[in-house]
């Protein structure tokens, strides 16, 4: 008797852009009800692979055989008829429609064949939503009063809303928080119970380890591993095969004394009603300053009240011993604070302008002469500015959205740079970023640190936090209930203070 082949079976998959080629023979095959894990620096390809896969684009040689017969992915709905469902990193749901109305868009129920069956469609989306666990959403909410966490469930209700027999998972884990991700594990292991299968990418090597069954890894548009066992390989081989050399996860060394001297950021007593309550806070030239804490639990908050994008509800923030303007940015950025913000794309990046103009956007007085702008002193002073960093590709002249993420990242920390920033607050700063930049991005922010700046962290990841601070304020449904020196911290305290919100000491 023959063996049963593969749910999905992808060979020779070729797909070349302008200039680049993106996929290069790319072999990747998937069994009914497993964890086919798809690893990969930024560039190397997942994401086109997944599009290919979605329908989203067409390959330019190969073949996809589902259940054994060859198909053509001819758009998205040809891949969802088929049952396959893709939830990428970046959402796309509609925010100013309901929870029900984005889990059936494109397939609501009707009657007579055209009047929207309004009830039917709430109440099969309340048994999704209850099958993942998450039964306190309401239906009718509209998607964009979610936080993101809650958004991604709601991508998940969308998928298994058709007879979904593949689903694609795109950074799943990277708005959640650790009870978040034990539900998300738990819904991967219910779907392959019933026999569904899930491509699952993440950056988070432990988590490949702990849900993974097998692994195919991308380099350079091309599968350099596949069907390697998830739990066994060993890390340093996997980090091999993506990045094409051993890389040690090693943080900078930390100076060998505490950083003296006067305070360059001061929080004194800041509070915001429903999201944090009072504390103080301080970061001295030299020294990196972390925040650790789940999702929710008021550390973004901080740092964007710290930066003027929100109005504090009392307390001070002074930089150099002056107190800033509470709730303007415009004052916080001429005192010198720049912040690298958690969702980089939305909220720091032009993504269709040049790494130049993300790079001058703040600096931009210093080129205007007579309402006119100094292109070349622009792209001189950019390239300057992304070449202590080493962005790469360097050529400033380059769409910001071509660049992997941690080059990205690093575009705008030299936006801050440029500006002359002096105090720096990082919101997820590796987010989205290959293990390899990770490694280039935590060296990048301890040389700035040494250089004088005073570096103010907030990471959901606590080895980053812990490996990257000096000082770490744990925190806990808005309140700080921890301050030590990140020498005398290890993982498992920390989790164990968010978790129980030890008292402040």
């Amino acid at each position: 008797m023959a063996p049963e082949p593969p749910l999905l079976s992808m060979s020779g998959i070729t797909k070349s852009f302008p200039g680049v080629r993106a996929l290069d023979g790319v072999d990747l095959d998937v069994q009914a009800g497993e964890v086919h894990c798809l690893l990969g620096q930024n560039g190397a390809g997942k994401s086109t692979l997944i599009k290919v896969l979605a329908g989203a684009h067409q390959p330019d040689d190969g073949t996809i055989r589902w259940r054994g017969e060859a198909v053509t992915l001819r758009s998205p709905i040809a891949a969802m008829r088929l049952g396959i469902a893709t939830i990428y990193q970046e959402l796309d749901l509609v925010e100013h429609l309901s929870v029900a109305e984005n889990v059936h868009l494109g397939h609501e129920p009707t009657a007579a064949g055209f009047v929207v069956r309004r009830k039917s469609a709430k109440a099969s989306t309340a048994q999704l939503l209850k099958r993942l666990g998450h039964p306190e959403i309401d239906p009718a909410r509209l998607v964009g009063e979610l936080s993101a966490a809650q958004q991604q469930i709601v991508s998940m209700a969308r998928a298994l809303s058709h007879d979904v027999r593949l689903i694609v998972m795109d950074e799943p884990s990277a708005a959640l928080d650790p009870d978040e991700v034990d539900n998300l594990f738990r819904i991967v292991g219910d779907l392959t119970a019933d026999g569904v299968a899930v491509v699952y990418i993440s950056h988070r090597l432990e988590e490949i380890r702990r849900i993974g069954d097998r692994v195919t890894v991308l380099k350079d548009g091309r599968a350099v591993a596949g069907g390697l066992p998830a739990k066994s390989t060993p890390t340093r081989e996997v980090v091999a095969l993506m990045t094409g050399r051993n890389v040690e996860y090693v943080f900078p060394d930390r100076p060998a004394a505490p950083a003296q001297g006067e305070p360059l950021l001061e929080v004194r007593q800041l509070a915001r009603d429903g999201e944090f309550e009072a504390f103080d806070l301080s970061v001295r030239p030299g020294e990196i300053v972390g925040l650790a804490g789940l999702v929710g639990s008021g550390r973004s908050e901080i740092l964007e009240t710290i930066y003027g994008a929100r109005k504090p509800s009392s307390g001070q923030v002074l930089v150099d011993g002056r107190p800033l303007k509470p709730g303007s940015v415009r004052a916080a950025v001429r005192a010198g604070l720049g912040l690298a913000p958690e969702e980089r794309k939305a909220q720091a990046l032009l993504m269709l302008e040049s790494v130049t103009r993300n790079v001058s956007v703040s600096s931009m007085s210093r080129f205007s002469r007579g309402g006119w702008i100094d292109r070349g002193a622009e792209l001189g002073a950019a390239r300057a500015a992304t070449r202590e960093l080493s962005l790469r590709p360097d050529n400033p002249s380059v769409p910001v959205r071509t660049l992997s993420g941690g080059n990205q990242q690093k575009a705008v920390l030299a936006r801050w740079l440029l500006r002359g920033c002096r105090v720096l607050l990082l919101d997820e700063p590796t987010r989205g970023v290959d293990v390899g930049a990770r490694a280039e991005l935590y060296a990048v922010v301890r040389r700035l640190a040494d250089e004088g700046l005073a570096v103010l962290l907030v990471s959901s990841e606590v080895p980053e936090v812990l490996g990257l601070a000096d000082r770490v304020l744990v925190l806990r449904e808005g309140r700080v209930v921890h301050t030590a020196p990140a020498r005398e911290l290890d993982e498992h305290r920390v989790l164990d203070l968010v978790m129980e919100g030890s008292p402040a000491s």
